[in-house]
């Protein structure tokens, strides 16, 4: 290839990546004559931290990955994206790693062009601002920020019938990657991407008049304003696409592209998805998921809340059986029918800590025939010994999909919810409390949605049923003991310790399992429960504010304690020695507790119930 024929490649990609596009064109030009190229082999590092930095590195196309001075994931690079400035801001010298993960070609420009770049051009400037403070740094962590505050608002819009051409035109005016298809009031119907320009209209060779609902992709992935960025990351990983829309119902509100999280870091969970989404075998995601207790710790550390941390401990496991379920298809073929898998406990929850065995159930459509059931068994047992490999152990209680009993087709499940609510027994309602707690992970969730409706609407009407909830959900108690002392472990291995789990966060659950109940939310993470009971008026405004403060207090401390054990280079529970507390967080402790039994006395007096 000669020189020209160089910059030219160089120039029409630079016209296509931001904060280039920004500059003048007689800018863009030169910059792209002083570009340098390189090719990084898989493996290859590309440069390690504390070394002198040639310049700021731009990826043409491939992969880097982004580790801190610890070795620490911080991110995955594709192409497009630039690494190398924060070293360059500072005094030269890097401040990661950065290795190739794949065959990638890299496009370097010269410390010297990036510092007289970053003089001469605002734009250029902003972009690569990385003079932020610690405490800045933190608010703007991509895992914890809320999408709506990511997303670009007042998205693109075209009708479904307009012309491929036209909305070339519109891509190219708006500068843009995509566009949403809409009709009526922002209705999303699809999206059309350049991609879907260049391989499904002008490889096709399709007229300009054809309207954009034949190349565009119906269905798009999608995420709620309220998700949080690592939804969004994992979205984009596991699934390998560039663009998600955001929406509000049926309505889209904006559009996140994968050029639009240049300047937001990624935290470790988002490499693990995407090496889960990768991997071919339990063995090879074992191996992601052996990282767990070092992610666990490292968010913790980090100051996360106890919410952020549980949630993106749920989404590896998530990532890890949709996965398994993919790779089952691959083995077993297609399935006969429309299935759907659950997972209940603390994973249905989105509340999995450094402690979790699976809980999970099929649902099957009701067209499945005893002559379809060996291939789900087969896949049952596929997913849920990929789930052991990977660290999430079977069920003592065989509460898998394994189990025949909860394997069956949708009628069934009605039938088991609506046995359960007419005669609560004690094991009905053991089961009816972990049954409640069901979240779909993969298949078709439609499935699953009437279902849910159904359930909650009659056993909210039994009230007979209620009151025996509420009774089971009392049977789990703060430890609290005589003279302002808490009430320990009294014999065993755990002797004289604190159970933060059935005796710290499992009351607290419970109790939002029982808000839940009576006021018909569907929502089944705890905190989600608490903060929807509040708004409902199940419960009210102080007490909703006081339990939240009691159940992020409980539940921060108990991760602290799992935090220090793997830091100690120990296996982590969820026991603790109260000795292990200060005076003062023992004492706030304890009155956590207070808050907690409180709510569950008053619960158990029928404040607040409906009829």
């Amino acid at each position: 290839m000669t020189d020209l024929d160089r910059d030219t490649r160089i120039l029409r990609f630079l016209e296509n990546v931001h904060p280039y596009d920004s500059l003048k064109r007689e800018v863009l030009t030169r910059i792209a004559g002083v570009f340098l190229d390189r090719v990084a082999q898989p493996g290859e590092m590309i440069f390690s931290a504390g070394v002198p930095l040639e310049g700021l590195y731009l990826i043409e196309h491939g992969t880097v990955e982004i580790t801190d001075e610890s070795g620490a994931p911080v991110s995955i690079l594709h192409g497009r994206n630039s690494f190398g400035e924060r070293g360059l801001a500072r005094d030269g010298i890097a401040v990661t790693n950065a290795r190739a993960t794949e065959e990638t070609r890299l496009l370097l420009l010269p410390a010297d062009e990036f510092h007289e770049l970053n003089q001469s051009s605002k734009s250029f400037s902003r972009f690569f601002d990385r003079t932020r403070s610690p405490a800045k740094e933190r608010r703007r962590d991509l895992a914890t920020q809320r999408v709506a505050d990511l997303m670009a608002r007042n998205p693109i819009t075209v009708a479904p019938g307009t012309g491929i051409q036209t909305a070339a035109g519109m891509m190219r005016d708006t500068r843009v990657s995509c566009l949403a298809v809409t009709e009526g009031d922002n209705q999303l119907l699809g999206i059309v991407t350049l991609r879907d320009m260049a391989t499904k209209a002008v490889a096709s060779g399709l007229s300009g008049d054809t309207p954009v609902s034949e190349i565009m992709t119906s269905n798009p992935a999608s995420l709620s304003p309220s998700a949080l960025g690592s939804d969004l990351l994992h979205v984009m990983l596991e699934r390998k696409v560039g663009h998600v829309t955001v929406t509000e119902g049926d309505r889209v509100v904006g559009i996140l592209t994968q050029t639009d999280l240049t300047r937001f870091q990624a935290i470790s969970s988002a490499s693990m998805v995407q090496e889960i989404a990768d991997a071919y075998t339990a063995d090879e995601m074992a191996k992601v998921t052996a990282r767990l207790p070092r992610l666990l710790m490292q968010l913790v550390g980090a100051g996360n809340r106890h919410e952020v941390v549980t949630r993106l401990i749920t989404d590896i496991a998530d990532a890890v059986t949709r996965r398994l379920l993919a790779l089952a298809e691959a083995e077993l073929g297609a399935p006969p029918v429309p299935y759907l898998w659950l997972a209940c406990g603390s994973q249905g929850r989105q509340e999995q800590t450094g402690v979790s065995d699976q809980d999970n159930c099929i649902i099957l459509d009701d067209a499945v025939t005893d002559g379809d059931m060996p291939y789900f068994k087969k896949l049952a047992k596929f997913v849920s010994d990929g789930l052991d490999t990977c660290g999430y152990f079977y069920c003592p209680g065989d509460m898998m999909a394994t189990a025949d009993r909860w394997c069956q087709p949708v009628t069934t499940w009605r039938r088991y919810f609506e046995g359960w609510i007419a005669k609560p027994n004690p094991e009905a309602q053991m089961l009816a409390s972990v049954m409640f707690d069901l979240r779909p992970i993969g298949g078709t969730h439609a499935l699953f949605e009437n279902l849910r409706e159904e359930t909650l609407a009659a056993a909210r009407k039994n009230s007979i049923f209620v009151s025996h909830m509420i009774a089971n959900s009392l049977k789990h108690t703060p430890p609290l003991g005589l003279f302002r002392g808490f009430a320990t472990v009294r014999s065993g291995e755990h002797k004289n310790e604190l159970d933060m789990k059935m005796n710290g966060v499992v009351p607290v659950v419970d109790l939002g399992r029982v808000y839940a109940l009576q006021g018909g939310i569907t929502d089944v993470n705890t905190r989600a429960r608490l903060e929807a009971a509040e708004v409902l008026g199940t419960i009210s405004h102080s007490g909703a504010h006081d339990l939240l403060d009691a159940y992020d207090l409980i539940a921060e401390t108990r991760l602290k304690r799992q935090a220090d054990e793997i830091k100690a280079g120990r296996k982590p529970d969820n026991f603790m020695p109260p000795s292990d507390l200060s005076d003062l967080e023992r004492s706030h402790l304890r009155d956590a507790f207070v808050v907690v039994r409180t709510m569950q006395s008053a619960v158990g007096q029928g404040k607040g119930m409906l009829s």
